[in-house]
């Protein structure tokens, strides 16, 4: 070989050494106790896919009786809500409903009152809309008392809302087949679960983007969302949703039922209270960095998060450092939607010092999120719906999170 030339042979045998000694260092499988998947044959595909075991993630519950549980809004990517992390509120259980004797009753004041089987609902020209669900109690721990706990995650704090592509059969649709008349003004929801649930609602959401779905993520609605068919109103609290839907009975007004009296309306300050609130208001919350998430390193970060309203499309998210004191744009990812999970990044720099972290959305109507102080005026101590005021996390000195101001 001659001086300063390297052989062909050589070359070979010091690049496979460095390949060899490069996989060594990347693959991670003897480290985790995995095969390594270029010796060994993979696994057959499975008549229902499921995640990677190294992927977790599950909702927690709302409350010791499980009436509720919560989506891992932190896990997920993207703004569609696997089905099955989709958060979920019932009050006496899940029904399991036989789709072959299902049927819907609409009624009241109509010419042509009519009993529809799923097959029915079916025939009808589908159509499919990519919206968010909230339950109107999202967040209640904050507003009541936000120093109780500051370990809490995004999904504890926020986790009762996830979006979902719906497909179903307009509501307008089975308006028209009855032939609802014109002095009609409310149609009652009913819901075919051991609790009843019923709601009233405008006939003018019914005339508008009201839908009969029976569709969910390119399947069936799973039984906690209401299978076989149930009510979905974009942007309205999720109470009025009523899963489980086996009655409509229109009329000139509400029905006054026990979950719109008793339940579901919002005391306000002088010993009123605000019966219908339907539209849920403008919001967001970061959903990183945030607890339990720990910054190991100085450098730049990218804080992420989703913002949404009931009232149309989110068109600005601003991010504060310094509680609050200033604000700079956040960059709105697409897809941006009406009514709908809309996802926001903003690069940040950590420099090690403690900072308070907030986010404050804006939609196409021009309502911003308010402040809790400025919330609380409003709406007094006693409310027990509707939260939408601003969120913050403290990142300590040390690079720890927790959940609130001034931690």
């Amino acid at each position: 070989m001659s001086k300063g030339k390297i052989s062909r042979r050589a070359l070979l045998a010091g690049t496979a050494a460095a390949v060899s000694a490069a996989s060594a260092k990347i693959l991670p499988a003897q480290e985790s106790g995995t095969k390594d998947p270029t010796k060994v044959q993979g696994g057959p595909a499975k008549e229902v896919g499921e995640r990677s075991r190294f992927e977790k993630p599950k909702r927690t519950y709302f409350s010791p009786t499980r009436q509720a549980s919560n989506t891992p809004l932190q896990d997920l990517e993207g703004i569609i809500t696997p089905a099955d992390l989709h958060f979920e509120r019932h009050h006496a259980g899940i029904p399991e409903i036989d789709p072959e004797s299902y049927s819907l009753l609409i009624h009241g004041m109509v010419e042509r009152p009519r009993m529809f089987t799923l097959a029915d609902l079916k025939r009808f020209p589908a159509e499919a809309v990519t919206r968010f669900l909230e339950c109107s109690g999202n967040g209640f721990r904050t507003y009541r008392n936000p120093e109780a706990n500051k370990e809490e995650t995004p999904q504890q704090v926020e986790g009762l809302t996830s979006t979902s592509e719906w497909i179903g059969v307009p509501l307008k649709t089975l308006f028209k087949e009855v032939g609802v008349l014109p002095e009609a003004k409310w149609f009652l929801a009913e819901a075919m679960d051991a609790a009843v649930m019923t709601r009233s609602i405008p006939v003018e959401k019914g005339w508008d983007d009201a839908m009969i779905a029976y569709g969910q993520n390119g399947e069936a609605i799973r039984p906690e969302q209401g299978y076989p068919a149930r009510l979905f109103l974009p942007g309205f609290e999720g109470s009025s949703n009523v899963k489980w839907i086996r009655r409509i009975e229109l009329a000139d007004k509400p029905f006054m039922t026990r979950e719109e009296t008793s339940k579901y309306t919002d005391p306000l300050p002088g010993g009123k209270a605000r019966q219908f609130s339907f539209v849920m208001d403008v919001k967001s919350i970061i959903t990183y960095p945030a607890y339990p998430v720990t910054l190991t390193e100085k450098g730049f970060r990218e804080i992420k998060g989703i913002a949404w309203s009931g009232r149309g499309k989110i068109v600005r998210v601003d991010i504060s450092t310094d509680g609050g004191e200033s604000w700079n744009k956040a960059t709105l990812q697409e897809p941006v939607i009406s009514k709908c999970h809309t996802r926001f990044r903003f690069a940040w720099d950590f420099n090690g010092a403690q900072a308070t972290l907030m986010s404050r959305a804006t939609d196409e109507t021009g309502q911003t999120q308010p402040t809790h102080v400025e919330l609380k005026k409003l709406r007094g101590p006693g409310t027990s719906y509707h939260y939408n005021h601003i969120r913050a996390w403290t990142v300590r000195q040390d690079g720890s999170i927790v959940f609130g101001e001034n931690a």
